[in-house]
């Protein structure tokens, strides 16, 4: 008898339920408008933080892994079903193609979408409130220097911050 108890426990735990799994709760319009307004919201929030916030992943790719993350996160378990994932996860993936697409097409998408180069060195001088934009301090702007094999920032033509929160230095004498 405990046997067959056992054997009974067994197969309940093992029976699936597909319909249930693939069955949508929340309204697909309502599960693309959820993606579509967090994806943008948060590609505006990402696009007023200081580029070096992002590290080496461009704004957009930043939003997009982690939009993802986020997607599949609930559709292991906070949604109800892995279709409801599966559209939110596409949505972002169109949001995304798109925003590449015309940011690729239209100069105006993409100067919305991209940071330009910060000048924060001219003519070996430091531009301070350029850097202060950034939150780049001097001693900051030194280690990178010295990473670069550049010793005085006086040998410096140019340096940007450029839109993946990297440092690119032209020096004075053309080298670099």
């Amino acid at each position: 008898m405990c046997r067959m108890t056992n054997a009974f426990n067994y197969m309940e735990l093992l029976q699936i339920n597909l319909a249930e799994l693939f069955r949508t709760e929340t309204p697909v319009l309502e599960l693309v408008l959820r993606a579509s307004i967090l994806y943008l919201g948060i590609l505006f929030l990402l696009r007023i933080v200081p580029r070096r916030t992002g590290g080496e992943l461009a704004t957009i790719d930043l939003l997009f892994v982690v939009l993802i993350a986020e997607a599949t996160t609930h559709s292991l378990g906070g949604y109800k079903s892995i279709t409801e994932g599966f559209i939110v996860i596409l949505t972002l993936m169109s949001l995304n193609y798109s925003i590449n697409f015309l940011s690729y097409h239209s100069p105006l998408v993409e100067k919305l979408i991209a940071y330009p180069p910060l000048l924060v060195v001219k003519d070996g001088k430091l531009l301070r409130r350029n850097m202060r934009r950034e939150f780049l301090t001097e001693e900051e702007l030194m280690e990178h220097l010295r990473r670069e094999g550049i010793e005085d920032v006086r040998d410096i033509k140019a340096a940007h911050v450029e839109a993946d929160g990297h440092i690119s230095f032209i020096s004075k004498n053309g080298d670099r």
